[in-house]
């Protein structure tokens, strides 16, 4: 394709005047005045002539790319025949991506050949597919665009992030581990019985065992250990709330990531893992692994959850998880209300797995709320907002209040603390031996 820039515009814009003025002035010589738009369609002739050239690109993806995080895709652009001196470069991104600046990147030329950076943030999970990229370069006179499209059709899976597993993962491994988490070190704690040793100073009398102490006539103490075995469940919802961004990057993306990370550290203490994802309906809903080598497992399973739009119907799938686990657990659900109305059907279908199992809620914090509260009003529409914002979050701290009175556990974390908030509450309750 080709077609006039700028400076060819307003080259002949600049003739228009001209001519009417030599018109006024001459008008038997009026044609004279149109030597200047003639002048004008030559030169671009000229540059159309001048510039013809071949383009071709070549476009590096990697394997695949963590959500949130951007990547840096070289592009080597390479021009024949008339050389120019910068090519600019424009792709048609998918809607699982974002364009830094949105603006063309200019690639300078040597020789024919460059190359540049193509910087693209992932926004949501899944295939990313790259269409069209459009080239364009002007001639040597700088009055003709000339412009290439090639199709690419290469695809980029976007994958839950793991990077901060693997930073952090081995520090709170190391710092957990050392504080007496692991079985083999944790004993005189916990549920699980390890051995029958000879009472001690300092020991709790009431681990006496009554019984054997009276057959060997010495004081006997149970001692027991932390249990490992635990069954931890990531209850993720999907539904139309938790697909809503939060600091660029769905509520179910923070999720994920915060599951993952808890979850890598469950396998490497003893404890089973399964995840869950539900919305209007149950969605996935896998079976128990251990072990630190069924991590892959789970970020396979974890990849597969997909963005909802429908209702969550806390009901049907928390009833559905309870039916479905044969001994005690721990549920962590990650989800979010805005309404009174999903918030008691959270409340009742939370009372009933209480019965059984334990159960931590996850929530990141509405900042958005939180700001349209604090900022002072300028107009009276912002009166309005600030009045509305903070009923909803009266609301949600009721919800939250008659959370805990149940005796859930609640952590509402802003978005980006909440994977090692979720570390946190996970290692104090097993600290406390209540998984």
């Amino acid at each position: 394709m080709i077609y006039p820039t700028r400076m060819a515009v307003l080259a002949a814009a600049i003739g228009a005047p001209v001519a009417l003025l030599l018109a006024m002035l001459f008008p038997r010589s009026w044609y004279v005045g149109l030597g200047w738009s003639f002048a004008v369609l030559m030169l671009v002739a000229m540059d159309t002539l001048l510039g013809r050239a071949q383009a071709s690109m070549a476009l590096t993806l990697p394997r695949s790319t963590p959500v949130g995080v951007p990547l840096t895709v070289p592009i080597a652009v390479t021009v024949t025949g008339r050389r120019a001196r910068a090519v600019q470069v424009m792709i048609a991104p998918d809607p699982l991506l974002t364009v830094a600046d949105d603006a063309p990147l200019f690639v300078a030329l040597k020789d024919g050949r460059g190359a540049a950076g193509l910087t693209l943030t992932p926004i949501r999970r899944g295939t990313a597919r790259l269409g069209d990229i459009w080239l364009r370069w002007t001639g040597p006179l700088g009055l003709v665009w000339r412009q290439a499209r090639i199709d690419t059709e290469q695809a980029l899976p976007i994958l839950p992030d793991v990077e901060a597993i693997r930073e952090q993962g081995a520090q709170l491994f190391q710092r957990h581990a050392v504080q007496g988490l692991l079985a083999q070190s944790d004993r005189g704690d916990g549920t699980d019985f390890d051995a029958l040793v000879e009472f001690r100073s300092g020991m709790d009398r009431r681990a006496i065992d009554w019984k054997q102490s009276a057959r060997h006539r010495k004081l006997y103490a149970k001692e027991y250990r932390t249990e490992c075995n635990s069954q931890i469940v990531f209850a993720i919802d999907t539904g139309r709330q938790m697909s809503d961004p939060v600091g660029g990057i769905p509520r179910v993306d923070r999720a994920v990531s915060a599951a993952l990370l808890t979850g890598w550290l469950a396998l490497k203490l003893g404890d089973r893992v399964a995840l869950n994802a539900f919305d209007s309906r149950p969605r996935i809903a896998s079976g128990f692994i251990g072990g630190a080598g069924a991590f892959p497992e789970l970020q396979h399973l974890a990849a597969a959850i997909d963005y909802g739009g429908d209702e969550t119907n806390y009901t049907f799938a928390l009833t559905t998880l309870a039916a479905r686990l044969t001994r005690r657990s721990m549920i962590v659900l990650f989800t979010e209300f805005t309404d009174p109305t999903s918030a008691d059907f959270l409340v009742r279908a939370v009372a009933r797995l209480l019965k059984t199992h334990l159960v931590l809620i996850v929530v990141l914090r509405d900042d958005e709320l939180e700001t349209i509260v604090d900022r002072a009003p300028d107009v009276a529409a912002d009166v309005t907002r600030a009045v509305t914002a903070a009923a909803l979050l009266r609301d949600r701290r009721l919800a939250l209040l008659r959370l805990r009175h149940l005796g859930v556990h609640v952590i509402e974390s802003p978005h980006d603390q909440v994977a090692a908030r979720l570390v946190e509450g996970y290692v104090d309750l097993k600290r406390r031996s209540l998984l």
